[in-house]
């Protein structure tokens, strides 16, 4: 089978025939400028997302308002890529075995190995981390909520809006913030590391999959509260919790004291938006609080970009379609430099 990846990069305006397996998200209904009606089928994979319509003279059209999230489907057809998204004459669908759903399931191989990876220098960075209590926050946070992490995306849609998307964006974020640190010397790297991992740890419950689903669940606590009130609240457990072990008896003798230094991770938490119009309750107003919040929407416009290259519609051949929430029409990149 192909996956969405595989059809959003290949499809173009030629009719090309494609077999994938996909999840239903939603299937609503919908009317044209004239007044017909035609249902919007949202279907995803463990890297992808895309919209088809079920226009009123698809011979499926009355069978789709059966359609409920949650179902898998196989989908063929011969699909085209336009300025409008994916379209095909011809498609239809019919429910995945239990075998394809497995398989479905176990996500896209190249995903896999990639956030695998993710993971790993994740690891490799807290273990870096010099600070004990900032260490040992860490390492009781990837104890405890390690599994969830690795389901949990790091956005609805806008950006690593996927399972693991959270890991994958978090893993590149660490690589930077350890770069950067090495330019600006003055910045406390263990802080700033420490603050990564923390700072949408509140989409655990916010943006998060059950275990064999690519639907996002939706949460009392995190419609409520969302995820920068339950990273707070998070990390003080957390943080309580540790103060209560044998251990923590030798950090009333270090420097930066142990007070300090919570209230500037959760300084860097409650910041990490930049502005309060966008949803921080206060702005950064430290070096790392600054940083983490340049790091975080590089990372996440970085990868925007990425997502109009392999979804938007080409304009000509070295201009793509806006894709929202970039400014404008994205231009192709420039290849690197190749020496004769």
């Amino acid at each position: 089978m192909n996956t969405l990846s595989q059809i959003l990069l290949e499809a173009n305006e030629s009719p090309i025939s494609y077999r994938f397996g996909s999840q239903v998200q939603s299937c609503l209904p919908r009317t044209t400028k004239s007044q017909k009606p035609y249902y919007e089928l949202q279907l995803v994979d463990s890297r992808e997302s895309i919209s088809l319509k079920v226009w009123n003279n698809h011979p499926q059209f009355d069978h789709a308002l059966s359609l409920r999230a949650g179902q898998f489907l196989a989908v063929d057809g011969q699909f085209t890529k336009n300025k409008y998204g994916l379209d095909s004459p011809d498609w239809k669908w019919e429910p995945l075995s239990e075998d394809e759903i497995d398989v479905l399931l176990s996500g896209d191989p190249k995903l896999i190995t990639k956030q695998k990876a993710d993971w790993e220098s994740i690891l490799s960075d807290i273990n870096e981390i010099k600070d004990p209590r900032l260490n040992a926050l860490c390492n009781s946070f990837i104890n405890e909520f390690g599994d969830k992490f690795k389901r949990a995306a790091a956005a609805k849609k806008n950006h690593h809006a996927r399972r693991g998307g959270l890991v994958e964006h978090v893993a590149y974020m660490m690589k930077s913030a350890v770069a950067l640190c090495q330019v600006y010397t003055e910045i406390n790297k263990d802080l700033l590391v420490t603050a990564v991992l923390f700072h949408d740890c509140g989409k655990l419950w916010e943006n998060n999959y059950p275990e064999r689903d690519f639907h996002q669940t939706h949460s009392l606590h995190a419609e409520a509260l969302g995820h920068i009130c339950l990273g707070i609240e998070l990390v003080n457990k957390i943080w309580r919790d540790l103060l209560c072990e044998d251990e923590a008896s030798e950090w009333r003798e270090l420097h930066p004291a142990n007070e300090k230094i919570k209230v500037h991770l959760l300084h860097l938490i409650a910041s990490h938006h930049g502005t309060l119009e966008f949803g921080s309750p206060v702005v950064p107003k430290t070096p790392e609080a600054h940083l983490l919040h340049y790091i975080d929407n590089m990372d996440a416009k970085l990868e925007m970009c990425r997502m109009a290259y392999r979804k938007s519609a080409k304009l000509s051949p070295t201009l793509y379609e806006k894709m929202f929430p970039l400014p404008g029409n994205q231009l192709e990149p420039l290849d690197n430099f190749q020496p004769l």
